[in-house]
């Protein structure tokens, strides 16, 4: 993984820097806020022709994915053309926006949204600094020298769960140096948590939020799988699961503060379902890019590669599913192996982000999510919860004889 080095690449001329590499070839569904009376989410398609609102076949994301083949079913809609797909991307930002065209939300309605932590080795490692050091910035150089000469940094190598990995928990227990992240990187068992409420993340061209009193947190760009509720993965976007390390290296009892916070939660900018075009093989060796421009004249790149996860995305579904079912299907954050240690002030103090940040998150595959960070407590505060959800649908009227 590299922080510094790693451009992101061009995108292909004439074509929007919000689309993947294909432009409109796959099939790209998304949530739009329309204006109107009364105004309200719809599920859209973006096609070479414009965007097509579908709510009238399918009132939310999660019906869609329901389906039996979800592209197919996007395929054989026409629905109502709101207006061009440049003019969707180009409204779907946080400043200057025209509330009359619809503008981008994140993709996912009433799916869980969940998330696998430690699924690289280089995030792993980090996480081990980051209990070491009690979630002191300044504390980590030096402990990240003495934990890698201990442990290495070529753990990915091993299979989780494997007796190679057995043997080295052995190895690591007598040097006193077992942490509970090395139990879920390596142990049989990966960490899944929920990330954010329903209806709770946020899309691309808005704010996303880090706390006010968290001195030490980064970005982490990651693959997003859509799960339908008979947990068959239908498709995948871009993701942003805010790290507080300083909180959640004090204890990871503190987890739900570190990462479930206001606008701490972003997914888009939409949903590419799976084809003929796209599909597992293509994600398994997706590679995410990450751009962070600062209003100081920071840059920050790196780079999240699908390649080097050292469990398989349908495991991690797998367990996700274990003990518990999801009616509505669930969005499944997969882990990320960006970590960025390089110093952005003082010598030792490592990355940080700052108000005004511009957090750029792009593949192939996939276009581009991109947000600007603020505080939590100054994001807009999330108020349009499961009530509000279906009393719009129902005064729009597309509840009658349809099925959420």
């Amino acid at each position: 993984m590299t922080a510094t080095t790693t451009a992101t690449p061009a995108h292909t001329e004439g074509l929007h820097p919000v689309l993947p590499q294909d432009g409109l070839a796959g099939t790209l569904v998304g949530r739009v806020w329309r204006a109107g009376a009364p105004a309200g989410p719809a599920v859209v398609a973006l096609r070479s022709d414009g965007v097509f609102d579908l709510s009238t076949h399918f009132p939310t994301m999660s019906t869609l994915l329901e389906t039996s083949q979800p592209a197919q079913a996007v395929q054989s809609v026409i629905g109502e053309r709101l207006c061009s797909v440049e003019a969707l991307l180009d409204n779907s930002r946080t400043e200057g926006r025209d509330d009359s065209l619809p503008w981008l939300l994140a993709p996912c309605d009433l799916q869980v949204v969940k998330a696998a932590g430690v699924t690289f080795a280089a995030s792993m490692i980090e996480r081990v600094i980051e209990e070491q050091a009690g979630g002191n910035a300044s504390r980590a150089h030096e402990l990240r020298s003495q934990v890698t000469a201990l442990i290495g940094s070529s753990l990915s190598d091993i299979r989780p769960g494997s007796a190679q990995a057995q043997a080295l928990k052995g190895l690591l227990q007598q040097k006193k140096l077992w942490s509970q992240y090395l139990e879920v990187g390596i142990g049989p068992d990966a960490e899944v948590f929920t990330k954010a409420p329903v209806l709770a993340s946020v899309g691309h061209g808005q704010d996303i939020g880090i706390r006010a009193d968290s001195d030490w947190n980064n970005p982490e760009p990651e693959v997003v799988l859509a799960v339908n509720s008979r947990g068959v993965i239908v498709g995948a976007a871009l993701g942003n699961d805010v790290n507080l390390r300083d909180i959640e290296g004090r204890s990871a009892l503190l987890l739900g503060k570190a990462k479930d916070n206001n606008a701490s939660c972003a997914i888009g900018p939409f949903i590419r379902l799976f084809d003929g075009r796209f599909g597992m093989d293509q994600l398994r060796h997706e590679t995410v890019h990450l751009h962070v421009a600062g209003s100081d004249g920071y840059t920050l790149r790196g780079i999240n590669t699908m390649a080097s996860i050292s469990r398989d995305p349908a495991d991690l579904v797998a367990q996700t599913l274990a003990c518990h079912q999801y009616p509505d299907g669930f969005m499944l954050f997969l882990g990320t192996l960006f970590a960025p240690t390089e110093d952005r002030d003082q010598p030792g103090g490592g990355f940080t982000h700052k108000l005004g940040d511009v957090v750029t998150i792009q593949s192939h595959w996939l276009g581009s999510l991109r947000n600007r960070v603020t505080h939590c407590e100054a994001a807009p505060p999330w108020r349009f919860g499961l009530r509000a959800f279906i009393g719009n649908l129902a005064a729009r009227g597309l509840l009658q004889g349809a099925r959420l």
